[in-house]
């Protein structure tokens, strides 16, 4: 049976091993991982094809089956990620805000480890390499809770990762998995106060609020995209059709892939007409509505157009569905999606700097783009080497968590027999 309170117990034993590595010892580690994760490529994708298998069986979408689908090149690129990561400057030990008091004390801010982070999270087992590689490098331990639908895949990758430690003389217990897929363990995590220092959710909605609601921890949320491109009236069109396409099936089924597109109605006939026939190609279908619905009707493009329902321009999709509507300028764009945002990353295409300004002053999502695709939002994308989340919060971190953001600091204050009168 899974005792979560032997697993915290290890865990934070394992975090205070980890605090003191030095940025040596932690790189040969993830070297050691990625070596280990290559020597054992056919054992994980065996058991990936196992969890696939099931879940088509299942009935999971083609959406959730490519969240959870491994292949040997996102293997490769997953070996590659950990090299990165190891590249990458070691955050802890650093040194921020130093200063001299007037009465000659010595003060400045050090990043440390966190401590113990307790991640929950669904059908990409990819996730399981970047947190665990990015909580060791910064010297954080990890308790993992995964979907039913990758138990294999998981325990495989978990497998290799704790094969690795052990090989480099380190705490198997810094990454643990819990195999146990009833639920009530996610509600003992959550409780998990006297071992977890931080509880980080990746997965829908119900997710979230399960965690805010029942968490004694700090909850890091985030992950839940409803992201927008708003083609202006002076975008390049051209330009404008490629970056939509990309925003909406380069990888549709994550969190900064494309929801909904606002165009201003100045270029709508000649623009909606285009990017539709493009977006036919991969089999997109449109939720429109007023006049784009209109327009999409009345023109020759291939596409699938539907009204859009009520509640269209609040969803999510994580497929090939976009949700379309003409607005009537900057304001209307604005507006649009202050109210149905979830502020996660949202996009102009302009060529009126202005506007671009005004949308980045106004939009606060924690990733906000110019002339450039959603799907930028990512840790690797940004140069972080990987993200444990994207989180839209507005306290500790926000936007793509990398290795900064799973650190926190502490003062240090060095004197010379100073006392306080």
């Amino acid at each position: 049976m899974t005792n979560l309170q032997t697993m915290g117990r290890a865990a934070k034993a394992a975090a205070r091993q980890l605090a003191i590595l030095t940025t040596a010892q932690k790189n040969a580690a993830l070297l050691a991982i990625a070596g280990e994760l290559a020597a054992q490529a056919a054992l994980v994708l065996a058991e990936n094809a196992q969890d696939v298998a099931a879940g088509r069986a299942q009935g999971l979408s083609d959406a959730l089956l490519d969240r959870l689908l491994l292949t040997e090149e996102r293997l490769a690129g997953l070996v590659a990620d950990v090299r990165r990561v190891a590249e990458l400057p070691d955050p802890v030990g650093e040194e921020m805000d130093g200063r001299v008091l007037p009465n000659g004390l010595r003060l400045c801010k050090r990043r440390i480890p966190i401590g113990v982070l307790g991640v929950i999270y669904e059908a990409r087992p990819n996730v399981t390499i970047d947190i665990a590689t990015l909580c060791l490098k910064t010297g954080n331990a990890v308790i993992l809770r995964g979907g039913r639908e990758t138990l294999r895949s998981n325990l495989a990758l978990v497998r290799v990762i704790q094969a690795a430690l052990a090989q480099m003389g380190l705490p198997p217990a810094a990454v643990q998995y819990i195999d146990d897929p009833d639920r009530a363990l996610v509600a003992e995590l959550l409780r998990l106060d006297a071992y977890v220092d931080m509880i980080v959710p990746r997965g829908g909605n119900a997710l979230h609020r399960l965690c805010r609601e029942q968490s004694s921890i700090p909850v890091i949320t985030g992950g839940i995209g409803i992201c927008h491109v708003y083609v202006d009236e002076s975008a390049d069109l051209a330009r404008a059709v490629a970056i939509v396409e990309n925003a909406k099936v380069q990888r549709p089924s994550v969190c900064n892939a494309l929801d909904t597109l606002l165009v201003h109605p100045a270029v709508a006939a000649s623009f909606l007409p285009r990017v539709a026939a493009q977006l036919a190609q991969h089999g997109v279908e449109l939720r429109a509505t007023g006049r784009a619905l209109a327009i999409l009707q009345q023109s020759e493009h291939g596409a699938k157009v539907v009204p859009a329902g009520v509640d269209d321009f609040d969803q999510e999709w994580l497929a090939l569905i976009l949700g379309v509507r003409v607005v009537d300028g900057l304001d209307e764009a604005i507006a649009h999606i202050q109210a149905h945002s979830t502020e996660h990353s949202d996009s102009i295409l302009t060529n009126n700097w202005a506007y671009a300004s005004r949308f980045v002053n106004e939009i606060n999502s924690a990733a906000v783009f110019v002339n450039a695709s959603t799907r930028f939002n990512d840790g690797g994308q940004f140069g972080l080497g990987a993200e444990v989340a994207v989180s839209t919060q507005k306290l500790h971190a926000r936007g793509p968590m990398g290795l900064a953001e799973l650190t926190t600091y502490k003062w240090v204050c060095l004197g010379e027999g100073q006392v306080r009168v």
